[in-house]
């Protein structure tokens, strides 16, 4: 089986703290997983880390993924996939921090891309920190996006992606993902909710093995009230249900916003496609952070994420929660054994 490889995350965050955690705390799931990042800086958390009658976690540096399986249980393995980073100081954003973040995530898409890896767990990087870094990208998703454009050889509009937030609960689906309020309203169009509802069938169908029931939310307050609150579900988003379900797809709606994800919650939908990040996330975040993950469709590998940022507030603390880096270990898991699940 091929392995996983979690990447550093923003050295100044939580991401090593929730990293060293995951393999002390969950052996048998993290086994087959290694960390694409910097060793130093996983040693300095374990030691860290350390209790009493509860000693450091050893950290193993590998130089190869060959030398994975020789590393022993109750250890976490670290290929010193980046350069040391230099000058980070935990709760602080820097250029540094963004550089090593962002390097680690390049050179695991490119491994994955090769065919070297089952999937990718990305810790939580700061955008902020990536952008001093120099890195033109104002996230994971597009960071993503970019290297499998360059890796199958096309323009990176030609490989659309979207965000889905999902836990037990409930699944959603971003029309837009970073982008202002009013820059995400203007990007409800036609085109985007139908390549969003093709996305979401051709992912989730093979994740789960059927035709997924896809709910669709509406833009504007009770979905337009029959165009008194906005035009949007009128004249775009309801055409573009109407497109999809011509060509086979299970797509409803639009619905009323705060309505329509209690209906998924409850097993209505397998999934709800919102129009802009926020719609989206914060019934997922609100249901639970700790059990959230983050997953792009659209790639031509499998990347999930937890569904939390840096929190650089509690960084060097010893209290971060492993919980959705766990989930999303899980959900990495899961998505690389389902047959042929590759949303692009």
């Amino acid at each position: 089986m091929k392995p996983v490889a979690i990447t550093l995350g923003d050295p100044a965050g939580i991401g090593p703290e929730i990293i060293v955690k995951a393999f002390r705390d969950e052996t048998e799931l993290t086994r087959g997983c290694f960390v694409a990042g910097d060793v130093e800086t996983l040693r300095q958390t374990s030691q860290a880390l350390a209790a009493p009658g509860r000693p450091a976690l050893p950290v193993a540096l590998i130089e190869s993924l060959q030398q994975l399986d020789g590393v022993p249980p109750r250890c976490v393995p670290v290929l010193q996939a980046i350069a040391p980073p230099q000058g980070v100081v935990v709760g602080r954003i820097s250029a540094a921090a963004g550089r090593a973040a962002g390097d680690a995530v390049i050179w695991a898409a490119r491994a994955a891309l090769r065919g070297e890896l089952a999937a990718i767990v990305t810790a939580p990087l700061h955008k902020e920190a990536l952008h001093a870094a120099g890195f033109d990208f104002p996230g994971h998703t597009e960071l993503l996006q970019a290297e499998s454009a360059a890796h199958l050889g096309r323009p990176p509009g030609e490989v659309p992606v979207r965000m889905m937030l999902a836990n037990n609960e409930l699944r959603t689906v971003l029309v837009s993902i970073h982008l202002s309020l009013r820059q995400a309203i203007e990007a409800v169009n036609f085109d985007g909710v139908l390549q969003t509802l093709r996305i979401t069938q051709q992912a989730l169908g093979k994740a789960l093995g059927r035709a997924p029931r896809i709910a669709v939310a509406g833009l504007n307050p009770h979905a337009g009230e029959g165009g008194l609150f906005g035009s949007e579900e009128r004249e775009i988003i309801g055409p573009a249900i109407a497109a999809a379900r011509a060509e086979g797809i299970d797509a409803l709606g639009p619905y009323a916003p705060d309505t329509v994800f209690m209906r998924a919650r409850t097993g209505e939908f397998d999934a709800v496609v919102a129009m802009y990040h926020d719609q989206g996330l914060i019934p997922v975040k609100y249901l639970g952070v700790e059990q959230g993950v983050n997953v792009t469709l659209g790639l031509p590998l499998v990347r999930t994420s937890p569904d939390h940022g840096t929190a650089f507030d509690i960084a060097g603390q010893g209290i971060a929660d492993p919980a959705s880096l766990l989930a999303a270990i899980r959900m990495a898991r899961a998505l690389s054994a389902a047959p042929h699940f590759r949303a692009a």
